[in-house]
């Protein structure tokens, strides 16, 4: 019933978008050629302004337009299921597949010499898509959310196992309610007997009842989520299932191992399970590339002025360089000079060696002192940031000779160098900087590892503007 019901959706999604895509190219032509939008902006641009143009042509590209736009939208996976995926993703998602929608359309143009599209047409029409799209699958999964929430639109699953890996499962599908699951229960691989009460949900029976409990509880997916030493029991399980027709998954056990964005992948039909990979690649690299040089640009301009006065100002409070280059380490262990303003004397750590700034530290000039505290011995970082050492927003890069005392006793603290080190961070913006809790640092920055989103660094950025001198010395 559930797979007749997810074909009549799949339908009325591929409809919606149709509708999406055919208005988004409707709104393009009707601005840029019915407003005769290109008579006010070819002149700003430089460009010519012909005039004239045909409209019958548009009308008919229009169906060859959707065709085109639907094709890339499947080439994406934008008609998978995406219950437990994010909006954010799916958005990127629909920016790719409109734009190789727009180049292979730019492309079926060029070999039809009779007829020439209009430009302004092409980028409206990638734009207007673009917004349509993400604004009807936003509406969409608000909707869907709400049915979910009403108990409608469900899938029912059960999990095999009743261990950790299985309750930690289970948990988490009951507090992200929106992907529509309902746990019916365990299937004990063990002795324990049907209805023992397990955290929030109780077992549903053994292995050998299977068909009785997929049957009685209608359900639609499995969950094979058993600790690493019992998985020599899935063929046994898998044998019993052979006849039945549910979707199986297996959750695997990598709770013992350290990990890091783990995620399986496909080689030639084999299936590959990452433990550890940074979120950067592809168009997130590339994304998280332009905003870092677009910020760090602006902010180098808007700060020059400041710059320059607190650079007369080291200069003339005491002896030494205005700048102080620092060896830190960077993304995949790689070490790179930091540049920061000198706030110190030039003889600091001739007796104490590397050591973190303590509060009230008398080593401190008297303008390092207030750049400590206000974070503007910082600003010189944006070049680092712009020739690509460092990024506005990351894990903050700590000295090589520090990591090499941290890594001894602190657990998992390499997997902070996955990411390129950030003149700020979701540790810093918590509190977590200087000489505070490195376990709690490491917490935090593998959180925004494992969470990295464009929109992610736009809230860390503005959080720091209100966390600046939390534990700054």
């Amino acid at each position: 019933m559930l797979k007749k019901h997810n074909q009549l959706f799949l339908t009325l999604l591929i409809i919606f978008d149709a509708i999406s895509t055919a208005g988004a190219w409707v709104l393009a032509t009707y601005v840029w050629l019915y407003a005769d939008f290109a008579r006010i902006i070819n002149p700003v641009i430089g460009m010519e302004y012909k005039g004239g143009f045909t409209p019958s042509v548009y009308w008919v590209a229009m169906p060859i337009t959707v065709l085109v736009s639907l094709f890339c939208y499947n080439h994406y996976n934008l008609y998978k299921p995406r219950r437990s995926d994010r909006l954010i993703n799916e958005i990127f998602d629909i920016i790719k597949s409109t734009v190789t929608a727009v180049v292979l359309l730019m492309a079926i143009s060029f070999f039809v010499k009779e007829v020439t599209f209009s430009r302004g047409v092409t980028v409206f029409f990638m734009a207007f898509s673009i917004v349509f799209m993400a604004v009807s699958r936003g509406i969409i999964r608000s909707l869907l959310r709400a049915m979910r929430r009403k108990g409608l639109n469900l899938r029912h699953v059960v999990v095999v196992g009743t261990g950790e890996l299985a309750q930690a499962f289970a948990e988490k599908v009951k507090a992200n309610a929106w992907a529509g699951m309902n746990v019916v229960g365990f299937v004990t691989v063990g002795n324990e007997p049907a209805g023992t009460a397990i955290g929030h949900f109780h077992v549903a029976g053994s292995v050998n009842d299977m068909p009785q409990i997929l049957q009685k509880h209608s359900v639609d997916q499995i969950f094979l989520a058993l600790p690493y030493e019992e998985h020599t029991k899935l063929k046994e399980v898998m044998n019993l299932l052979t006849d039945e027709f549910v979707d199986i998954n297996i959750v695997p056990d990598l709770m013992e191992f350290e990990t890091l964005n783990a995620n399986v992948s496909d080689f030639d039909g084999l299936p590959i399970i990452s433990l550890r990979e940074s979120p950067l690649y592809g168009w997130n690299s590339i994304m998280k590339r332009i905003f870092d040089i677009a910020f760090s640009l602006f902010a180098i301009i808007l700060a020059s002025p400041a710059m320059l006065i607190i650079a007369a100002f080291v200069k003339l409070s005491s002896k030494g360089p205005v700048f102080y280059k620092q060896a830190r380490m960077g993304l995949n262990g790689k070490t790179f000079q930091m540049l920061k303003f000198r706030t110190m004397r030039t003889d600091a750590e001739k007796e104490t060696g590397p050591v973190w700034a303590a509060k009230n530290d008398p080593r401190r000039t008297k303008i390092g002192t207030f750049l400590r505290a206000t974070s503007l011995d910082e600003l010189p970082q944006f070049f680092n940031v712009l020739i690509g050492e460092m990024s506005v927003v990351g894990p903050r890069p700590e000295r090589p000779e520090l990591i090499e005392e941290f890594k001894k006793f602190v657990p998992k603290y390499m997997l902070r160098h996955k990411m390129k080190a950030g003149i700020t961070g979701w540790a810093q913006v918590n509190g977590w900087r200087g000489n505070t809790s490195l376990e709690k640092r490491i917490q935090s920055d593998i959180y925004y590892i494992e969470n990295w989103s464009l929109w992610f660094d736009v809230r860390i950025i503005f959080m720091t503007l209100f966390s600046i001198r939390k534990n700054a010395y």
